[in-house]
């Protein structure tokens, strides 16, 4: 009885695996469905359509953006986080949802270690701060300065609570010492369209929605949160430049997928998504549209996550911010 039951586990874990390997390479043969936590129109939406267009024609099958934003895009994760584990339903997953979310809140309806396999890092956009001209701050000096013999006078604006501009902008108080007001919106769009109009004095913001304004001078930048200077802004400092050495953050973007899609696939869908981003015509949307690619493997993103989660849920922490 003791030797029947082993044959048939053996049978059946033979037959499971080749189940698995039939469905690996068969796949894809029906379309593939890539969630984004966020509205149609913006950053992370632009990302995932210029990629899965390409990913789609490379496949032969199509992959097609379904946007379901809410609760800083745990609404979404938790959709895939419940999807089957068959590499039919990916996920953008930025540092909220991987980084921020299981700190800021205390209930959360997924689990980034537990729920998701990581497929790699597909771009990231540089964060700016910048100031509306009425507000009458130049430079990087004078926003010290300002911010130094203003403390809580001034107001920034982020496109929502839990944002990486808004984390960005909380590092960056924290290191130089200084307070300003958050006012947290709805999105990037209300948010420029007050510091555009000067109802509010500065704003985190990303280059990939405040370049045009920074160029048509209806911005002015004053400093960037990226390692080096950016080559649009040759003349705008960084924190690090500015004596904060540990002050560098970006708004980056990986994929993801549900913790059991088969190894195979996930291998499939990590070169796929490396030679969508690689292809010149899609480099070049992304470039233009203030995103830097940076297509990487699996490994690669799961090292990005472990040292992004040592700075980030420290920080957290340590200024007492929580979105329940």
């Amino acid at each position: 009885m003791n030797l029947s039951n082993g044959v048939s586990a053996v049978s059946l874990g033979m037959m499971l695996a080749t189940c698995v390997t039939a469905q690996a390479q068969n796949y894809p043969d029906k379309p593939v469905k890539w969630v984004v936590g966020y509205p149609a129109g913006g950053g992370s939406d632009f990302l995932a359509r210029a990629v899965s267009a390409q990913m789609s024609t490379q496949m032969g099958q199509p992959v097609i953006v379904e946007n379901r934003p809410g609760a800083a895009a745990s609404i979404a994760a938790d959709v895939v986080a419940k999807a089957p584990a068959d590499g039919y339903t990916l996920l953008s997953a930025d540092n909220g949802v991987l980084i921020y979310n299981p700190v800021l809140y205390k209930k959360l309806a997924y689990d980034p270690v537990r729920d998701f396999a990581p497929i790699g890092l597909m771009a990231r956009v540089p964060l700016i701060i910048v100031a509306s001209p009425s507000a009458g701050i130049k430079n990087a000096k004078e926003l010290i300065a300002t911010l130094k013999s203003n403390p809580g006078k001034l107001s920034y604006a982020s496109p929502g609570a839990g944002s990486p501009h808004h984390l960005a902008m909380e590092l960056f108080k924290s290191r130089s010492n200084t307070f300003v007001l958050h006012v947290p919106y709805r999105g990037a769009a209300p948010a420029v369209q007050d510091i555009l109009g000067g109802q509010i004095q500065l704003m985190m913001v990303d280059s990939s929605v405040g370049m045009q304004h920074i160029k048509s001078g209806k911005l002015i930048p004053l400093a960037v949160m990226s390692s080096k200077r950016l080559a649009q802004l040759p003349d705008v400092p960084t924190a690090i430049e500015m004596g904060y050495k540990d002050v560098e953050a970006y708004a980056w973007q990986g994929l993801v997928v549900p913790k059991n899609t088969p190894g195979e696939i996930q291998a499939r869908l990590g070169k796929e998504m490396q030679s969508a981003i690689a292809n010149p015509v899609v480099r070049k949307k992304l470039l233009d549209a203030g995103w830097e690619p940076v297509p990487s493997d699996a490994n690669l993103l799961a090292g990005y996550i472990a040292v992004e989660n040592i700075v980030w849920r420290k920080l957290i922490k340590e200024r007492g911010i929580s979105l329940d």
